[in-house]
């Protein structure tokens, strides 16, 4: 066992080198607290620019395939461009040309396998990403990850200049970029698990996943600002603004407690006092404390699908993500082909007016973090906002075409009910999974079970637009209808993790009736 001084040295050596400046700068340690703004604020920014470059593509698709936006589900920016004669005839290459093999009468078939290539890969590079998290320092694996995806982000937008047409070029990157981009959640969900206790997690993840909204805004914004310059740009820019916060990730994010030898005690007084039962029982040791240095075992991808809860959860994710998925792929289109008040509304309206449903997210994300951590009842959380869903749904297919108001209202109500558990699985309930009593407070799981739960979501947000495309040439009822199914499907199973926590509130309600009714009996004989 090694010694005090030889424990302060390793931990000295393994603190990013920026907290080391910080702290020689400042001339004293930071406090925990200060740790935990840090790992809250480098991760909530790393993940913005890992949706911002994974945006892009939806943008630039109306440049690569003018068709697109009148036959597709895409943004279209390009209506925007067309103010004049002379900046038409300027920007004919974004307008008119296209960009070949995008440009032909199958450019949106292509484009469509560009999306499923991607999603594949990022789904099954998850697997392997949350594996290769535990066993490896999360700093160094989040910042390759980082640095990866801007390098092939740009290499796509390199086939601008380097006037490449050949389709497997762009599908290679994109597969390879996807590859890289899996890296990044199981990391950071990892990471902010390990600074902060089960009490406050919900809620804290709850606003700290908003990034995804935000990333969405900053990548549309960004890259429909730059298709005037040529719509490689809109792929360079971002690619270098991930590979930039890659670097920060390097210098300055802590990935533990441990790693960084800071103390704990503020976290565990924080949640003693937030937990009354705990404090009166003397428990303090937080969810994923230790203060041992023993060496940890990385949990095995099979073991980790055998803790409970993971598979019911991972299920669940995989058909909440498949009902938001076909809403960030399908909305704006859906939108554009709906009369609203007997009028059809623009493709750049259409698109814009589809953000209401990531504010809603947002919203919902923070509620249901929020209600989760006051019930402690993550499955009953998850499971009530997706049979909330379903009416929703039906409402806003019903009567979202009755005007522009009741549109935005319905759509807000379906955002806020989908991304809702969708937000709440892929982080707080990852993270407590991630540090489930049966492994004994080791902390080496957190990586490989996010993987799990978000990895096996992916493949069903792979397929909602997938089947989506096909469905509604024919009905868009018919879409509904499945969204509603998979809503149903998901709630449905958290039934029996919703059934253990109804009786283990029964339960604990009972015990403290009990233990009233105890106090009150010496009162009573006197």
């Amino acid at each position: 066992m090694a010694s005090p001084s030889e424990l302060a040295t390793e931990r000295s050596r393994s603190k990013p080198l920026g907290i080391r400046c910080w702290e020689y700068i400042k001339r004293a340690k930071l406090s925990y607290k200060t740790h935990q703004a840090v790992v809250l604020i480098i991760t909530f920014f790393a993940y913005t620019t890992y949706h911002a470059t994974r945006k892009t593509t939806s943008i630039v698709k109306s440049a690569l395939d003018p068709q697109s936006s009148a036959a597709g589900f895409k943004f279209s920016w390009r209506i925007t461009y067309l103010s004049s004669p002379a900046e038409t005839q300027r920007r004919s290459w974004v307008l008119g040309d296209g960009w070949a093999p995008f440009n032909g009468s199958d450019g949106t078939a292509l484009l469509g396998q560009l999306d499923v290539a991607f999603l594949a890969v990022y789904a099954i590079g998850m697997y392997f990403s949350g594996h290769l998290g535990d066993r490896m320092n999360l700093r160094i694996f989040l910042t390759v990850g980082m640095i990866g995806t801007g390098l092939f982000t740009s290499l796509f937008g390199v086939g601008y200049w380097a006037n490449i047409h050949s389709f497997y070029y762009f599908l290679i990157v994109q597969m390879i970029a996807g590859l890289f981009q899996s890296s990044g959640w199981p990391s950071v969900v990892a990471v902010v698990g390990n600074w902060f206790g089960k009490k406050k997690r919900g809620l804290i993840m709850g606003i700290w996943n908003a990034h995804t909204s935000i990333g969405n805004i900053t990548g549309s914004l960004i890259a429909s600002t730059l298709l005037s310059y040529g719509w490689g740009w809109s792929f360079v820019v971002p690619g270098l603004l991930i590979a930039f916060m890659g670097i920060l990730v390097c210098l300055l994010l802590p990935v533990s407690p441990e790693s960084v030898g800071a103390d704990r005690q503020e976290e565990e007084e924080d949640d003693a006092v937030d937990s009354p039962k705990k404090k009166k029982e003397g428990v303090t040791e937080p969810l994923l404390g230790s203060h041992t240095e023993m060496k940890e075992n990385a949990v095995g991808f099979i073991e980790a699908w055998r803790i409970p809860g993971v598979a019911p959860f991972a299920f669940c994710l995989f058909f909440a993500k498949l009902v938001a998925y076909t809403f960030l792929y399908w909305l704006p289109y859906y939108i554009s082909h709906t009369a609203i008040e007997g009028k059809y509304l623009s493709d750049e309206t259409a698109g814009n007016l589809s953000t209401f449903f990531d504010v809603g997210g947002v919203l919902g994300g923070i509620l249901a973090g929020h209600i989760s951590d006051r019930l402690d009842a993550r499955a009953i959380t998850a499971a009530t906002f997706m049979y909330c869903a379903i009416p929703a749904l039906y409402f806003y297919r019903s009567y979202g075409h009755i005007s522009l108001a009741m549109n935005i209202a319905l759509m807000f109500i379906c955002g806020m009910f989908v991304n809702g558990p969708y937000a709440l699985i892929t982080t707080a309930v990852s993270a407590d999974l991630g540090t489930h009593s049966s492994l004994n407070e080791n902390s080496k799981a957190l990586a490989t079970v996010t993987a799990i739960i978000d990895g096996t979501g992916s493949v069903g947000a792979a397929i909602g637009p997938l089947l989506t495309g096909y469905i509604s040439a024919n009905s868009w009822s018919a879409v509904f209808t499945m969204l509603m199914a998979a809503a149903l499907v998901a709630g449905l199973l958290l039934t029996r993790l919703v059934v253990a926590e109804v009786a283990a509130r029964i339960s604990e309600t009972r015990s403290q009736g009990r233990s009233q009714s105890r106090s009150q009996e010496p009162e009573l004989n006197v």
